[in-house]
């Protein structure tokens, strides 16, 4: 599978257009402070982009960042901008025609950011050990629809988790099914190289992110995918597909649900680009200086992260008071295109 995935993306596929669904293809609105940023990329490599989501989280100045399946390089390209001068992108993928689209450009976005910060290495997102990079070294992974294209997605988190710093993160988007494949569905060739044959199980996924240490799995933004391709529609029958960004952090003390401690954080507004609200995920839109309750969970990913210095932090661990309503485990994607924000409403989930 993994031979039938480069020769997909090195050969049969040339743009973004010969692509059959609109599952690897970022549809989402560009946020406003990012459009200048995808403006210093060069044509080829937007054109030779694949990917369903985008992975920019907020507060990168200086962080080592690591971007799985890189591809053609444009999130590298992005995030490179973010780290700044003191930070470093790390790219890989298995994908020789796509990394030549990377390395290609690497003086011109030298020249035009000012400084360079992004290298790209040829090898596996399942077998990271081969990039020499030390155990808790790296600030944020990134991963742009990719990882569903892996066989073995245990050793991708696996390693994800070996080479985070504590308190680092997994933010990545990809591709989810609302019900586990046939197996004649998972190994189609077509509809794996599209990104919907490799797609877990979304209840799945978050079961191995815990497994591997990613105790508390946090949907961020979520849009369900229309299949118009007739005969990929046909093939996959009643099954809904959904395009999500998740962000996993790598720390110990997260608990399995969301515990109720009589806690709260107040945002500072500290954040550049997000100045008046904090999105942290899907259920937790922070609005700046007013006192918001959150799980233990929750404030310790905001106490024990790099996003520590922009909240006042309120309560401890002394008293416990359950758990947080809504807390349970149905589908927790749209089904329509509503982001799901809840600012304001002080509710952890």
């Amino acid at each position: 599978m993994l031979e039938s995935v480069q020769d997909y993306y090195g050969k049969v596929l040339k743009t973004s257009a010969d692509l059959k669904t609109s599952a690897c293809c970022d549809i989402s609105s560009t946020p406003a402070w990012l459009k200048p940023l995808l403006a210093n990329i060069h044509p080829e490599v937007t054109e030779k982009y694949y990917g369903c989501g985008l992975v920019a989280p907020h507060l990168l100045q200086g962080c080592q960042i690591l971007d799985l399946g890189s591809g053609s390089g444009r999130d590298c390209y992005i995030l490179a901008q973010l780290a700044g001068p003191s930070g470093k992108v790390t790219g890989v993928d298995m994908t020789k025609e796509q990394l030549d689209v990377a390395c290609r450009h690497l003086d011109y976005h030298a020249q035009r950011f000012g400084f360079a910060n992004v290298s790209f290495h040829e090898g596996y997102i399942e077998q990271l050990d081969t990039l020499n990079l030390a155990d808790h070294s790296i600030d944020v992974i990134v991963s742009n629809c990719v990882i569903n294209l892996s066989p073995d997605k245990d050793a991708v988190l696996r390693e994800a988790y070996r080479l985070l710093k504590p308190g680092g993160e997994l933010y990545f988007s990809d591709i989810y099914a609302d019900r586990r494949l046939p197996e004649a569905l998972q190994q189609d060739e077509v509809l794996y190289g599209e990104c919907l044959g490799g797609a877990l199980y979304w209840n799945d996924f978050e079961n191995l992110a815990r497994r591997h240490g990613f105790l508390d799995p946090r949907l961020v933004e979520d849009r369900p995918l229309e299949i118009t391709d007739p005969k990929i529609a046909a093939k996959l029958g009643n099954t809904r597909f959904y395009s999500a960004t998740y962000r996993l952090f790598k720390l110990d003390a997260l608990e399995p649900a969301c515990e109720d401690y009589g806690q709260a954080v107040i945002y500072r507004g500290s954040i550049p680009e997000a100045e008046h609200l904090f999105q942290l995920d899907k259920h937790h839109a922070i609005e700046r200086g007013r006192i918001f309750p959150v799980c233990g969970n929750t404030w310790r990913m905001l106490k024990h992260s790099r996003f520590e210095s922009h909240f006042e932090f309120i309560g401890n661990f002394d008293q416990h008071y359950g758990i947080f309503p809504g807390c349970g485990g149905a589908l927790p994607y749209d089904s329509g295109n509503s982001n799901g924000s809840t600012a304001g409403a002080g509710a952890c989930c």
